[in-house]
């Protein structure tokens, strides 16, 4: 057994304090705090992933230069607020902060970040689930104010005490020392999957893809499975992927692990790699400097595809086939899958009613080494949609409405979110991926949306080597019965208005307004300076005609792009830029002043054109994520695509409304 854990002489407790000053005195030596001197409530919540490794520092994978950059997206009137190696020479073990640490983007750097500067125990009041598992593969052990406090009175502390409320699994790999540790023990036989003991129950579905996967011990009898919340199965992996920002690390962990010419046992025709996050960083000016590490990530993904075998969507003389999560739903996702990937929207995966979130580079790098993997049963929360979306109003404006109510009291923190009812007849496959895609932004596990015919003929006309009756009968329903921990919600799809989410967080949302459609009343006066539609999120092909609906009816109004303001439109794929050409979209597109980008993240990752330039400009965008310097130093809204094209044709943030060009008139040009 580990010995107990104590706080090491000479090293050093980290407070990071909604008080800026004080974080600097500490990092310069000055001071020094104790849990007992400092209120829960002063401590920084919601610090998010991209501001422990913003995007540029993801062109490493060499822990010295991931450490020496740690938190280096925080930032306080216009700078750092942790310089170079600040965290790493200022010999700290632990690091304190308060609710939801770790948000946002599954990007495992953001734990190593604090892992290779010497950090061994996290303490926050609670941890966004992804990057607690993180924490938990690496070997970073996690705890409350509580603990802490018992720690500076100089307590030693069982080492189990900090794996209180994990399962089993998560458990033993914190007793172990990290994953590779633990599935080295499980390859040799001294640990196993834990036993099912749950009996006939109806279940979700998550419940249910999940129990399908099981990988049953030696000599379980062959029977159906049930599971419950907080079951911890051992389960096979249907398919996965990685992308330029991550491949590398995996491929030198497998490397390191097992050796150079290590094997997969993971099926390699479901596995890709995709060249889509970083394609367009050279028309960034900021990551000039970093094109040869960009270039070193693209090397180590192509070694990494040659030697696997597995899928390749690679750019081609310079064009990305378009973004991981859109290309996986055309080419690799069948209903009742379950996917694994190292991108916090893989979860996108349950619009194709599967069951899918991301992972860090070491869980994936085991799953591919071995093709299985660990999974606690989620909670389930059930939105049970009726009736239908009004005109003008999206799914985006559904998920951004959910968010300020569900997820912000949260309802759905670590809970599979269920999409199903007869409204969901009225929304369309790319409707649907948008509720499951924002599911991450919602801090939960995953979001799945019930199959149906349009399920089935969506997906066959992209699969001509599936057959529609073998894609039917892998569909997903939730039983009867079904127990849902978060509870059933109706939602009129006809009570939704138009949202924006004020920058800082996509659950700043505000309707509009009942009467007239407009945001003024409590968003006041907003001009902008730049509108970008695309992403994962809003980059499908209903998205592109959501914004040639809008540029068409300018166009016809003699209106273009407002003069001062930057129009940018990105493909989410190939397939897409093909279907928006054949329309006729990107014409349409050209003529009223609009930049089309080919197929990639761009601007969503802070890697491409759309990100702003400076803190005073003002974009409204399609994207998932709001947080201060995602895509830029400048302020950030969230909206649908209706109302990005709308805004952009004003020049300020309005909600669209058919006819209000036309009404308009020339005039307002």
């Amino acid at each position: 057994m580990p010995d107990p854990i104590r706080l090491t002489p000479g090293k050093r407790v980290l407070f990071l304090t909604k008080d800026p000053d004080l974080i600097r005195r500490q990092l310069r030596g000055e001071l020094d705090l104790r849990m007992k001197d400092v209120a829960p409530e002063d401590l920084l919540d919601d610090i998010n992933t991209d501001a422990m490794t913003p995007a540029w520092v993801c062109f490493d994978y060499d822990p010295v230069e991931i450490a020496k950059n740690a938190y280096a997206g925080l930032i306080v009137d216009g700078e750092r607020l942790f310089g170079e190696r600040a965290l790493v020479d200022g010999g700290f073990e632990v690091i304190v902060s308060g609710e939801r640490k770790g948000v946002g983007s599954s990007r495992e750097t953001a734990a190593q970040c604090e892992k290779f500067s010497g950090i061994r125990i996290a303490i926050a009041a609670s941890f966004a689930p992804i990057h607690a598992k993180n924490n938990i593969n690496l070997g970073t052990l996690m705890g409350d104010h509580a603990l802490l406090e018992r720690l500076q009175d100089g307590e030693e502390i069982p080492i189990e005490r900090f794996a209180d409320g994990l399962d089993p699994v998560s458990r033993a790999t914190v007793l172990r020392g990290g994953l590779f540790p633990y599935v080295g023990a499980l390859k040799a036989g001294e640990v196993g999957p834990p036993p099912i003991e749950t009996t006939r129950r109806p279940m979700t579905m998550a419940e249910k893809i999940l129990a399908r996967h099981v990988v049953r011990g030696e000599g379980e009898p062959d029977a159906p499975v049930f599971v419950k919340p907080g079951d911890v199965v051992f389960v096979r992996v249907d398919g996965g992927y990685s992308h330029e920002f991550t491949t590398a690390q995996v491929h030198q962990f497998l490397r390191d692990e097992y050796g150079e010419h290590y094997a997969i046992e993971a099926n390699p025709k479901k596995l890709a790699v995709f060249e889509d996050h970083l394609i367009y960083a050279d028309s960034v000016e900021r990551f000039a400097r970093f094109l040869p590490k960009i270039e070193v990530l693209r090397r180590m993904q192509r070694e990494f595809q040659a030697h696997t075998g597995v899928l390749e969507f690679n750019a081609r003389d310079g064009i990305s086939p378009g973004i991981c999560h859109q290309v996986a739903r055309e080419k690799i996702i069948e209903p009742g899958d379950f996917i694994q990937a190292t991108d916090s929207h893989t979860c996108m995966a349950g619009g194709s009613n599967a069951y899918g979130y991301g992972v860090g580079a070491t869980e994936y790098a085991a799953l591919v080494k071995t093709g299985l993997t660990t999974a606690v049963v989620p909670e389930s929360i059930r939105f049970e949609l009726s009736g239908q979306l009004r005109p003008g109003v999206t799914a985006k404006d559904l998920i951004l409405e959910i968010l300020r109510t569900f997820a912000r009291r949260e309802d759905t923190l670590k809970r599979a979110m269920e999409f199903g009812g007869p409204g969901l007849a009225s929304l369309s496959m790319d409707e649907r991926a948008t509720l499951a895609n924002m599911a991450t932004e919602c801090s939960a596990r995953s979001g799945i949306v019930e199959g149906d015919d349009a399920t089935v003929a969506w997906i066959a006309e992209r699969r001509p080597d599936l057959d529609e009756s073998a894609i039917r009968a892998k569909l997903v329903a939730p039983d009867p019965g079904a127990h849902y921990d978060g509870g059933v919600h109706a939602i009129d799809l006809a009570s939704i208005r138009p949202m924006v989410a004020h920058p800082g967080d996509p659950d700043n949302g505000i309707p509009s307004d009942p009467t007239n459609g407009a945001f003024i009343d409590e968003l006041g006066e907003v001009p902008i300076d730049i509108a970008y539609g695309g992403s994962c999120t809003a980059g499908k092909d209903d998205d592109l005609q959501f914004y040639a609906s809008v540029m068409r009816e300018a166009l016809a109004a003699g209106r273009r792009v407002k003069d001062g303001v930057r129009f940018f439109i990105q493909f989410g794929s190939a397939d897409v830029e093909r279907a928006a050409r054949e329309r006729g979209d990107i014409e349409v597109f050209e003529q009223v002043g609009v930049s089309v980008i080919p197929p990639g993240c761009g601007a969503c990752i802070g890697c491409g054109p759309g990100v702003s330039d400076d803190a005073e400009q003002v974009t409204v965008s399609a994207i998932n994520r709001n947080f201060k310097g995602r895509s830029g130093p400048g302020r950030l809204y969230l909206a649908s695509p209706l109302t990005v094209a709308a805004s952009a044709i004003e020049g300020r943030i309005v909600a669209y409304e058919a006819g209000m060009f036309a009404r308009a008139g020339v005039a307002s040009a």
